[in-house]
């Protein structure tokens, strides 16, 4: 004789299983996507100075911790160079620079601007409150 054994519901292991690593992949997305900006504290000025759209742009951060990003990528100063000798001279360039950053590094980028004869950049600042 055969028994038949009762069910008694379903079994949400699995499903527990798929959520949980679908809920590890989510979070290690959204880590990625955050950390993909470059914190920069800028300086505050009364006379702030804000980024404007523009396509033909060049943008050179340093960070706190005086790493150098041309276009929003990790570089160095021969790379900067290299760029800017291979650019027009009246393409306008943002500079950025942390406040914590060393004078030094943010000195070198406008010793490069000064060599190539490039006049036509930004000190990008935020407004003080």
């Amino acid at each position: 004789m055969i028994k038949m054994q009762k069910t008694e519901g379903l079994n949400i292991i699995p499903f527990i299983d798929i959520i949980l690593v679908l809920l590890a992949m989510v979070l290690s997305i959204s880590t990625f996507i955050a950390h993909g900006e470059i914190k920069l504290e800028l300086p505050k000025t009364d006379s702030s100075t804000q980024s404007t759209p523009n396509k033909d742009k060049i943008q050179i951060a340093i960070n706190a911790e005086n790493i150098f990003f041309l276009d929003g990528k990790e570089s160095n100063l021969q790379e900067i160079q290299t760029k800017l000798d291979s650019t027009h001279k009246t393409t306008a360039i943002e500079l950025k620079s942390d406040k914590n950053a060393k004078f030094d590094s943010f000195i070198q980028v406008i010793d490069i601007l000064r060599k190539n004869h490039h006049e036509n950049f930004q000190i990008i600042t935020e407004k003080a409150q």
